[in-house]
């Protein structure tokens, strides 16, 4: 019993913690996507600062040792930025050293290309670079930066390195760079750290790897390079752990920062979109990938596109399957919503039917026996159709509840009313009452209200198929023009001429029929609204035909 209930608890404890997790990581999808729309902003915020330290390039008596300076700024700030442009300044410090004769230039210069082609990938035009360099004729902080371009060199070289023959001797060359390094670094400096963390997760121990990078991160802000870096190298020991949650927190993390400080040089994206891939959220994954491509594409990054190009022909495969699966859903269902508005339109039409029926039934009081009969006949008839159309709508799943019940509604009005007609007829024929039957079949208030009845139907079951019809209107109108609707209000003459046409009938004659208006009271009402379009009056119409459907 104890150990039933212990571990109950620690499935409970289990849950807890995931939908925690779960809870972090959606917030920070949410800050994720969010700041990649801001891309732009903080990308305008980088430039602002290149263009003012530009600008010092423009005064007055600029001494070649004042322009070194400024040129390793900008280097700075273009390093992960934009391989070119760095590539210009450093190019350009190249120069400067060239023309003066300057060693410590030249050195300086050449330490600073070696770094950016280590960052960049490439890693054996780096090594003929920095190899250039006389370790014996530079500075201290030189040589700390001398063998760190070697020690990234050799890092990377054994983890890339397609030749089996050469991970044991670029790794030997790793550690002794390293060593050297170590001595010239502060073991409470970031780089230290980086070197001693790297080391403890080659050897797999995870918990004083997890240490020293949590001791980096404290170091570390938010919206800076560094912060990118360790935040990514934390996602590493995640997934190295196969902790997937955790390692999409940190790569998320990673991520955001890297657009903050308008880092184009940035792998966390590229990362994270593989995850998602694994995990069958294409959408995501696709949507990462191509910002990761489009950042790389900007930088210039050879190592990016290599990265990128191995993962990005999956992902945009599965993206274009899933998005043909759904052109293909989306055919069906545009086949689907037809054929519904095929089915309404033909009750629409049976609706006329049967008005026009109870008509001529009121025009023939001398038959009026044989009449009745042949109403019985069409009563069948509309009850036969009545149960094709209905078994039809029950078989499409896309057919609503409302417009088959307002159908059948109205059927069954009209068949109480056909009978309750049928009923004061055959009445006032056996009390003899021709004269009052006569008088009452003479006015047309009973057509006039069954006329209204119709409208307010039409409207009402138009309105639930078209909700923002009137709205979709008076965005197609100009300003002053736009028509307005009071509440309870019937549709107005013009708004049901154009339903119609949105419903398929363009024929003036045969909405003149349906609307009980004359052929020419029509064309007057189309020519009315389409001279107060705000759109194209030849185009008006297939405005109109476009209300309810995914073009507009």
């Amino acid at each position: 019993m104890k150990k039933s209930f212990l571990i109950l608890l620690y499935i409970h404890l289990s849950t807890l913690a995931f939908a925690s997790v779960t809870t972090e990581l959606d917030s920070l999808f949410i800050v994720l996507n969010k700041t990649m729309s801001e891309r732009s902003k903080y990308q305008a915020i980088k430039e602002n600062k290149i263009n003012g330290l530009k600008s010092l390039l423009n005064e007055s008596e600029l001494t070649a040792a004042r322009e070194f300076y400024v040129n390793n700024r900008l280097l700075i700030e273009y390093l992960p930025f934009n391989f070119d442009s760095a590539v210009h300044y450093i190019d350009r410090n190249l120069e400067l050293a060239r023309l003066y004769d300057n060693r410590e230039f030249k050195n300086e210069t050449n330490l600073h290309l070696a770094n950016l082609l280590a960052f960049s990938g490439r890693y054996l035009e780096a090594l003929d670079v920095v190899k250039k360099v006389d370790s014996k004729k530079i500075n201290k902080e030189q040589k700390q930066e001398y063998y760190s371009i070697f020690t990234k060199i050799y890092s990377e070289l054994f983890l890339f390195t397609p030749a089996k023959e050469n991970i044991e001797l670029y790794r030997a060359e790793y550690h002794a760079y390293a060593d050297t390094l170590l001595k010239f670094l502060d073991p409470s400096s970031e780089e230290y750290l980086a070197i001693k963390e790297k080391e403890y997760r080659d050897n797999r121990n995870m918990i004083d790897c997890k240490r020293i990078n949590t001791q980096r991160l404290a170091m570390a802000e938010s919206g800076t390079r560094i912060y990118s870096m360790i935040t990514f190298e934390r996602a590493i020991l995640y997934k190295m752990e196969h902790d997937l949650e955790s390692a999409k927190k940190y790569l998320i993390l990673s991520a955001i920062s890297d657009i903050k400080a308008a880092v184009k040089d940035n792998a966390s994206l590229t990362d994270l979109a593989m995850i998602l891939f694994n995990e069958d959220n294409i959408d995501d994954a696709y949507r990462y990938i191509m910002f990761s491509f489009e950042d790389a594409a900007f930088y210039n990054s050879r190592l990016r596109y290599v990265q990128i190009s191995n993962i990005l022909p999956l992902i945009s495969e599965a993206y274009q399957l899933k998005t043909n699966r759904q052109k293909s859903e989306l055919r069906r269902y545009l086949i689907t919503i037809s054929l519904l508005s095929i089915i309404l339109l033909i009750a629409i039409i049976a609706i006329f039917t049967q008005i026009k029926s109870l008509r001529n039934a009121k025009d023939e009081l001398i038959k009026v026996n044989d009449r009745l009969r042949e109403l019985n006949d069409e009563l069948q008839t509309a009850n036969t159709e009545l149960y094709t159309l209905n078994h039809d709508l029950v078989e499409s799943d896309m057919v609503k509840e409302h417009y088959i019940g307002s159908f059948l509604a109205i059927c069954s009005d009209y068949i109480d009313k056909l009978d309750d007609f049928r009923k004061m007829v055959n009445k006032n024929i056996v009390g003899h009452k021709v004269e009052e039957l006569y008088t009452t079949t003479k006015s047309r208030k009973l057509i006039e209200k069954e006329v209204d009845d119709f409208y307010n139907s039409f409207d009402n079951i138009f309105l639930h198929l078209f909700p923002d019809f009137v709205d979709q209107i008076n965005n197609l109108l100009l300003e002053d023009e736009k028509i307005e609707l009071k509440k309870d209000e019937p549709l107005p003459t013009e708004i049901r001429i154009f339903a119609l046409i949105r419903l398929g009938i363009k024929d003036s004659s045969k909405i003149a029929h349906l609307l009980r208006y004359s052929v020419n009271t029509i064309y007057n009402y189309r020519v009315k609204i389409k001279n107060k379009a705000a759109v194209p009056r030849e185009e008006f119409e297939d405005y109109i035909m476009k209300i309810g459907s995914k073009i507009i």
